[in-house]
């Protein structure tokens, strides 16, 4: 019964300390929203970029039909820069700030010639 007891004590103090490590990372989200060209239709195959602006780490995403694109997973406590290319033409840089608290902000790129 000591054993058991034991156990439980060294379980109940991991689970403590993961609770308190989750505490004071910063929150998960996700953006998204789409792409449209300088008429306002949607374009479907654009890249989509999202840069880290603390790491400089970029990822990509080819819209979906209708322009779609989403990135999730987003560290809450840093600010990420978004654009859109296509066939030449790019989009303005847009930035999803930490202050913006939204879970999942939308964020639609407009591309430019």
């Amino acid at each position: 019964m000591p054993r058991l007891l034991f156990a439980a004590m060294v379980l109940g103090g991991f689970c403590s300390l993961h609770a308190a490590q989750m505490k004071d990372e910063p929150s998960s989200r996700a953006v998204h929203g789409a792409v449209t060209n300088s008429s306002g239709g949607t374009v479907e195959g654009a890249v989509v970029q999202l840069k880290d602006t603390k790491s400089l780490e970029i990822r990509s995403f080819i819209t979906q039909a209708g322009g779609a694109y989403r990135f999730s997973g987003l560290n809450g406590g840093i600010e990420y820069e978004l654009r859109a290319t296509f066939q030449g033409s790019n989009s303005p840089s847009k930035r999803l700030s930490v202050f913006d608290s939204r879970k999942d902000p939308r964020i639609d790129l407009k591309l430019k010639k």
